[in-house]
């Protein structure tokens, strides 16, 4: 009975609700098809069959730390000592 007199809330959460996985599957079916089927179809079965010359390398994924990158070069890098640099607590 107290529930009840809340319905239009509900009706509206509700709502809201549907909306939103609504629009959310239909990008996922839409990226599935436009994208990720596609890639499948072309990289990956042409990997899967050896057509690729260079298989896959995960260091090509793999988050590079500043001082391996091409042309950065670190100047400052894990201080020690009681500098003007350090939070140090007197």
């Amino acid at each position: 009975m107290i529930l009840s007199s809340f319905w239009p809330f509900y009706q509206y959460l509700w709502t809201v609700y549907f909306i939103i996985m609504f629009v959310a599957g239909f990008w996922g079916i839409l990226f599935l098809g436009t994208f990720i089927v596609p890639l499948w179809l072309t990289e990956g079965l042409a990997e899967y069959y050896g057509k690729i010359n260079k298989s896959f390398d995960p260091e090509q994924v793999r988050y590079k730390k500043l001082y391996e990158q091409e042309g950065v070069e670190v100047i400052y890098n894990n201080p020690k000592g009681h500098g003007p640099y350090l939070h140090s607590h007197h």
